[in-house]
């Protein structure tokens, strides 16, 4: 488990990284286009999965992307200056609806993905159920977010070809 640092203006968590380390942050209107431009990178195996590259984190705009920053708990992983990955999620009556959860290629495997979803949960201690989906092809997804403590509860249909699967995790 990653250690943790908590100070008066941001959440921190490090993770390790090869030895080096990678701080989690919050992420302000100012981080929008670096972090859309990794969501675009980073989306672009999910869309090869499932042969749709209109999927829509490879659509977002720069505009939705800073609405987002600014209307969600958005938190960033940075590797010194760049952002290396991101999480969002948007909390109604007591529920965290948590998604796009993105890390750059080169450093998934490494804890950071795990570690944006533990500093999201430990922003939001309001907060009685986490909520996200995945597509049901994406096995390593699945597993990250079962390893973390995240249950299927739900499947939708999104199209002939794409099936959601729903997982949530309640706290106590």
């Amino acid at each position: 488990m990653p250690a943790r640092a908590v100070c008066c203006l941001c959440l921190m968590y490090c993770c390790l990284m090869g030895g080096a380390m990678v701080g989690i942050m919050h992420a302000d209107v100012t981080d929008a286009a670096e972090i859309l431009a990794l969501q675009r990178l980073a989306y672009q195996s999910e869309a090869a999965l499932y042969g749709d590259w209109s999927i829509p984190p490879l659509c977002q705009t720069l505009d939705q992307m800073q609405q987002d920053l600014q209307s969600m708990t958005v938190l960033k992983a940075c590797d010194g200056k760049i952002i290396v990955g991101s999480v969002r999620g948007l909390v109604r009556d007591g529920r965290c609806e948590l998604g796009r959860l993105i890390v750059h290629p080169d450093c998934q495997g490494k804890g950071i993905g795990s570690g944006l979803v533990r500093a999201l949960e430990s922003a939001l201690p309001q907060v009685t159920r986490f909520e996200l989906f995945t597509g049901s092809r994406s096995e390593a997804n699945i597993r990250l977010y079962q390893r973390l403590g995240y249950s299927a509860f739900d499947r939708k249909c999104l199209s002939a070809s794409v099936e959601l699967v729903m997982l949530e995790k309640v706290r106590p």
